[in-house]
């Protein structure tokens, strides 16, 4: 029979697997994931007290009259006394990060809803990655690869 034999030698695969698996176990550490969450707590905190707005860019429904009459010098959209941007942490496990609010608050603000005897709050998302948020992360792990690489 006519044809083409090809040989795999497997030797240098298993030098190549070694290697990337040591990369990916570099990469996947408590630090990497602890640099990614600190620049993810940082951005919400930014736009808790600074930006009012989602992480897509739309602002933030403002104050109905009636409640911003009740409100004072230093006081704007969730951010009275601080509390709600002061909570925002971050929390690993394993090869798990997540940033968020134990405030039991904070779920209203983000989707929005109605609390008893209270009329409903408009949606005010302050959680998730806007596209900078999304390219500051990417260039954080371009620069950990590179590192690890070096």
């Amino acid at each position: 029979m006519a044809g083409v034999q090809y040989t795999v030698d497997g030797e240098g695969f298993a030098e190549a697997t070694a290697r990337l698996r040591a990369l990916a176990d570099g990469f996947a550490t408590a630090e990497t994931y602890d640099r990614i969450g600190s620049l993810v707590t940082g951005q919400t905190q930014q736009r808790v007290a600074t930006d009012k707005a989602a992480p897509d860019g739309a602002r933030w429904p403002g104050w109905s009259p009636a409640y911003g009459a009740t409100r004072h010098a230093g006081q704007s959209l969730l951010q009275a006394d601080g509390h709600l941007v002061d909570s925002i942490q971050q929390v690993i496990e394993g090869d798990e990060l997540r940033v968020g609010t134990n405030l039991v608050y904070g779920a209203i603000h983000q989707f929005g809803g109605a609390e008893v005897g209270k009329p409903g709050l408009p949606a005010r998302p302050y959680l998730g990655l806007s596209p900078d948020d999304a390219a500051a992360i990417e260039g954080l792990v371009e620069d950990r690869l590179r590192m690890l690489l070096a």
